[in-house]
């Protein structure tokens, strides 16, 4: 029952399939036992992960099942110490693992929110208001103005009745419901102007439905279901660094392998073997670098909020740096989603209008030239028709920046536009209504396709009326032209409808401003009567207009190499207009509809989301479908949007952007990222931002691992030359957690490169090591390994034993790895030319590395705990000398990589 086409049925048809009266509504009894039945009208989710889940889920990552074993392997041969640091080190990530999942998705709690919490129904031929939740199928539904849809209907009776449904279908204006319309065929959901749907809201009139689907059977339950049975996917960054993690255990346990076979032909013991096999494991790990990834991701995220952008899930930063194709919305985001009046058509006469949104300013032109309305007779007139024969209100909502004023529309967005328009000649309807109020009406419908207003004129009345130019113009007989009333010619219509034409091409929506005058104000007007042989005044064109921004946003988005698609709920025309102005579409064929692209396989659409750049008159499902064929592409994909209807495109998105003003709940709740201004430049801002987000990244890993593999190299090459193991694995993981931590997070702060916004994204599979690193981690690997073992054979010849031997390849490796980190700041210049002193966080980063290396050396217990001997001033002439090397190796090498 559930899945038929209730908008094809008959509304006798309706009733009785659900067996319900269309008077009397459903008995209590039928009622009780419908809810047994289907269950109550609410939105179910699947039961989410305990703490506890997400806590075991952490610990399934590659590397930290290395670092568990490493800890066992430690406790069992009696060093408590080094287990201790791993299982810190361990629990440490998964509980910031487990911070960022605990933000998972709120999105099906905020479709809940969206649901009506009382339904006023007839059952047993009463009026009742009962809870939403307990509708059934069948129930009678009053719909009035201001009240939410409390679930799908089929509208049975509409007097006037409009609904907002630009949350489910981006439809920019309400929609006006007819009941006695029955569809033949199937028609898109923004189309089915006789059904009602849940979510939605009365906007204007009122009516009766029947209730047809309720709870996750509605359109906004199939968005709820379509959402949780959505898995979300990894991004880019946590991919490559699990690949990384699972390159670097495998290789990490071969040597391990390699070392302990070695240590065995060579009489080695076998529990020390075994111990510098561990050793040799956590030198290969890099057991900081989830924790600095997060950290540098979160700081990130700090300074994106500045640029108007709040990041709720951290690898999202980095993504937006990858993006290649943003798909957006056209209402609201591409939009200022306030319908404005731009053209005005009368006495053979095109004008212009200027100004934005709901602001009460701007000009008049003709020909290019300012003309004074106030001064054109045709134009008051038209403009006191509009203002008049109009139920919407302008009115003051607050204080913008620069103290401008905002304002607001109190009715429907098409009558508003009248309103302003009127007011930017300094017509305003609180004066009008002094001197000419309504004294009764004619309301639109939308048979008739006008509204009439009668208001008195002098010794007498007049009948004003707006609607449908082709209606209109048929039924007028004179036309104000040149100050007089004339009969209407057939050249007069032929510019009428040329005009209608012109503004139509543009995307405006046209209405027909006449007038009518009368004898006396019935009491029950006829419009058949009434609305004929009417004065025909002029055409008035109107448009939800692009965002100024939003063109330069375009504009800076191709420069980026990143493609912008245009995917709306509306009309092609309009959307074609729009993404014109915008600089989004030059070739018209690059347009898809959704009843098009209904007839497309998912391989041809695939083929065609190549290259189309318009999507128009879509439903949520084929929003799905885009970005699903444009991910198949291979493209990184931003989906904005601000409506129900949004949200499972932005949950499968790579990057899902929700407007933070005018975007619902759902939306916000589902996207990774909300911009606080609605403005679709911060977009670009957040694209750059995440750009250089994981150009530091990319820093600080080749910093990292340069100084790890160094680490493997240094033990290895130790033991295939007969050495003692020159670092225990305690002084390895404070090397890795702390001496490393600080400069590879300084490394993150790292400001932006020249150029950025003007170099091509990255490609989607493209390695986080590249050729050039993988050169200079060979190059500055192989140096500090040949560094620290040189102080290690120096020390082990001319100082006293194995631990002090230690302790200077200790302090050496130090030293360099700080070293290391300035030279990090940028693979192709010479830290001199960037200023060696530019990075104020590298200088404090590493001045607290060097004196945490001092604590380890100068304090007595730690000594002890370290393996560590007392180092005098005259030592560090050999540290420092050696420590020396790498660094000037590195900035030679640049020399050397920028001429190649």
């Amino acid at each position: 029952m559930e899945n038929k086409k209730w908008y094809t049925l008959e509304k006798k048809d309706v009733s009785k399939v659900l067996k319900t009266h269309l008077e009397n509504g459903l008995s209590s009894e039928q009622a009780q036992e419908k809810l047994k039945s289907h269950g109550y009208n609410e939105l179910v989710g699947k039961r989410g992960q305990t703490i506890w889940e997400m806590l075991l889920e952490q610990f399934k990552d590659f590397l930290v099942l290395i670092l568990i074993a490493a800890s066992l392997v430690s406790i069992l041969i009696g060093e408590v110490t080094d287990s201790a640091v791993i299982i810190l080190i361990v629990i440490l990530n998964a509980v910031l693992g487990v911070i960022q999942e605990s933000r998972a998705s709120k999105a099906l709690e905020a479709l809940k929110k969206m649901a009506a919490p009382e339904a006023k129904v007839i059952r047993d031929g009463h009026i009742k208001e009962i809870p939403a939740r307990e509708l059934v199928p069948g129930d009678l539904v009053l719909l009035e103005a201001g009240n939410y849809v409390p679930a799908d209907l089929r509208l049975v009776e509409s007097m006037n009745l409009k609904i907002d449904e630009a949350s489910l279908t981006g439809e920019s204006v309400p929609v006006e419901k007819n009941a006695d319309i029955v569809f033949q065929e199937e028609v898109p959901l923004g189309d089915r102007t006789n059904s009602a749907f849940m979510g939605t809201v009365v906007s204007y009139g009122r009516g009766k439905g029947v209730v047809v689907s309720t709870g996750m059977n509605t359109e906004i339950g199939m968005i709820a279901e379509m959402l949780e049975s959505y898995q979300e996917e990894d991004t880019p960054l946590q991919k490559k660094l699990a690949e990384l993690g699972k390159i670097l255990g495998i290789a990490s346990l071969a040597i391990c392998g390699v070392v302990f076979l070695l240590g065995l032909l060579r009489g080695v013991p076998v529990l020390e073997m075994f111990m510098t096999a561990v050793s040799l494991a956590v030198a290969a790990i890099p057991e900081g670098l989830p924790a600095i990834v997060t950290i540098v991701l979160a700081l990130g995220m700090q300074r994106m909020v500045k640029r108007h952008s709040i990041i709720k899930k951290l690898h999202a930063v980095e993504t937006l740096g990858s993006t290649t194709v943003i798909c957006s919305d056209k209402t609201g985001t591409l939009t200022q989603n306030e319908m404005t009046a731009t053209r005005i058509y009368t006495d053979g006469k095109m004008y212009s209008l200027s100004g934005e949104g709901y602001r009460p300013y701007g000009e008049f032109t003709f020909d290019n030239s300012k003309i004074d309305p106030k001064a054109d007779a045709h134009l008051q007139l038209l403009l006191t028709i509009g203002t008049l024969c109009n139920d919407a209100k302008l009115e003051e909502s607050g204080t913008e920046k620069d103290n401008e004023k905002s304002w607001r529309i109190l009715g429907d967005p098409t009558e508003g536009a009248l309103v302003v328009a009127a007011a930017k000649a300094g017509i305003y309807t609180s004066d009008l209504e002094k001197t000419m109020p309504r004294l009764q009406e004619i309301p639109f419908d939308s048979d008739r396709k006008r509204m009439t207003t009668f208001h008195p004129a002098g010794q007498g009345y007049v009948a004003y009326i707006k609607g449908a130019p082709d209606v209109m113009l048929n039924l007028s007989t004179t036309i104000y032209k040149s100050g007089k009333v004339v009969p209407i010619t057939d050249e007069d219509r032929k510019n009428i409808l040329e005009a209608n034409h012109h503004m139509a091409t543009q995307a405006l929506r046209v209405l027909a401003i006449a007038y009518k005058d009368v004898n006396a104000i019935p009491q029950e007007p006829d419009p058949a009567d009434i609305e004929k042989d009417m004065t025909f005044v002029g055409l008035i064109g109107m448009i939800d207009p692009a965002r100024p921004e939003a063109r330069e946003a375009i504009r800076v988005c191709k420069g980026a190499g990143i493609r912008p698609v245009m995917i709306t709920g509306d009309y092609k025309d309009t959307a074609v207009a729009i993404a014109k102005e915008l600089g989004m579409l030059e070739d018209e064929s690059r347009v898809l509809t959704g009843a098009e692209l209904d007839t497309l396989s998912d391989e041809e659409l695939t083929a065609a989301a190549k290259d189309v750049s318009v999507y128009a008159r879509v439903s949520p499902v084929h929003k799905l479908k885009i970005v699903d064929a444009i991910k198949k592409n291979g493209h990184i994909v931003a989906m904005t949007g601000d409506g129900v209807n949004d949200a499972p495109a932005l949950k499968k998105a790579d990057i899902g952007v929700a407007m933070g003003i005018t975007g619902t709940d759902v939306a916000k709740e589902t996207a990774d990222m909300i911009l606080t201004d609605d403005n679709f430049a911060s977009i670009v801002a957040a694209v750059e931002e995440g750009r250089v987000i994981y150009s530091n990244i990319r820093k600080f890993i080749f910093f990292l691992l340069s100084c790890n593999i160094a680490e493997i190299l240094i033990i290895f090459v130790a033991m295939l030359i007969g050495l003692p193991v020159p670092l225990k694995p305690i002084q390895l993981l404070w090397l890795n957690l702390l001496t490393d931590a600080f400069p590879a997070l300084a490394l993150g702060m790292e400001k932006k490169e020249p150029n950025i916004m003007n170099r091509p994204p990255r490609k989607p599979d493209e390695p986080i090591m590249d050729t050039r690193m993988k050169w200079q981690i060979a190059i500055q690997s192989t140096f500090m390994t040949v560094s620290v073992l040189g102080v290690f054979i120096y020390a082990l010849k001319f100082t006293n034993g194995v631990e002090a031997a230690r302790t200077y390849a200790f302090a050496t490796l130090i030293f360099s790895e700080l070293l290391r980190a300035y030279t990090s700041r940028s693979e192709t210049y010479s830290v001199f030319s960037i200023g060696f002193f530019a990075n104020k966080f590298m200088v404090g980063g590493t001045v607290i590395s060097f004196l945490l290396l001092l604590i380890v050396l100068y304090v007595p217990y730690l000594r002890g705990v370290f393996d560590t001997t007392f180092l005098s001033f005259y030592d560090w002439d050999i540290i420092v000398a050696f420590g020396l090397i790498p660094f000037v190796a590195a900035e030679v090498s640049k020399i050397f990589l920028r001429r190649n």
